[in-house]
């Protein structure tokens, strides 16, 4: 087996590598850009953008399991998606896991979970086999939330979200493809071992960083509005704002057990992962 691994320059893709590595799993390494690349034992770098067919067939050459992480957040993500499957099935790949997101539809609320959608039905229509890791939010990303004024502003209403952490997520990817045959045709939901309300986020991070953090629920109206003045375009912005709509309509807030199930250990705790710091890789 040949494992191909996307992604490895993100946080995300490299924790995933680095846990591959330290397994003593040669892999070969899929970057846009080699000199951000990881420098791990067992890992040759190749360069290879999803949208570069001839690139991504001759990087892909002899890689039978492909860790497939999503690009870049675009207008144009879904289209960068299907060329780089195509690429991976004419190159020979038999199998790809795909980390894609929690509650996946065409039409899920957050914006962004339809990409993921669309990625999933194209690769079921390749012939490939799949498996594919459906993350909820990443619990790492949620104190970014807080702004300057260490107020979480978002149209979330009291809606919960289960997110979960990006090391809960590199340890189920790891244990998957070091025996992908053994998870063709799963789909895994990988979510914490709680779902919170942003009220108590707010709360865990005032504990956590010993700052008063709390919470304010907008209107969509006015979330549209304050977040008009950074210039995104509209399919930007429309994703931002359903990340805290899809909370309040209750989509993200399933709890499931299939990190434990995957790894042998419990989910991480939202204040388990704030006390860790940056030793929670």
């Amino acid at each position: 087996m040949t494992l191909g691994i996307t992604g490895a320059t993100g946080r995300l893709g490299g924790r995933i590598a680095t846990r591959l590595a330290t397994a003593g799993v040669e892999q070969r390494l899929l970057v846009r850009d080699p000199s951000r690349a990881p420098d791990l034992p067992g890992a040759r770098v190749v360069q290879a953008s999803y949208v570069d067919t001839p690139q991504v067939r001759a990087a892909l050459s002899g890689v039978t399991t492909l860790l497939m992480v999503s690009a870049s957040e675009s207008a144009d993500r879904v289209a960068q998606h299907r060329a780089f499957i195509d690429a991976a099935a004419a190159a020979g790949v038999r199998q790809v896991v795909y980390i894609s997101f929690y509650g996946a539809a065409p039409d899920c609320t957050f914006t962004l979970g339809r990409d993921h959608h669309a990625t999933e039905q194209h690769l079921l229509a390749s012939g490939l086999a799949c498996t594919f890791l459906r993350d909820n939010l990443y619990a790492d990303f949620l104190p970014a939330l807080a702004g300057p004024d260490d107020v979480i502003r978002g149209p979330a209403g009291d809606g919960r979200v289960a997110a979960v952490a990006q090391r809960d997520i590199a340890d189920a990817a790891t244990a998957v493809l070091l025996d992908p045959t053994a998870h063709v045709g799963d789909t895994y939901d990988l979510t914490g071992p709680e779902a919170l309300s942003l009220a108590e986020v707010a709360a865990l991070l005032s504990e956590a960083e010993g700052r008063p953090v709390s919470y304010y629920d907008e209107t969509i109206d006015e979330a549209y509005a304050s977040r008009a003045s950074y210039g995104a375009p509209d399919w930007q912005v429309d994703a931002w704002v359903s990340t805290y709509t899809a909370i309040a309509s209750g989509e993200l807030a399933g709890v499931t057990g299939d990190v434990e199930r995957l790894t042998g250990h419990p989910a991480t705790s939202f204040a388990d992962l704030l006390s860790a710091g940056d030793a929670a890789y």
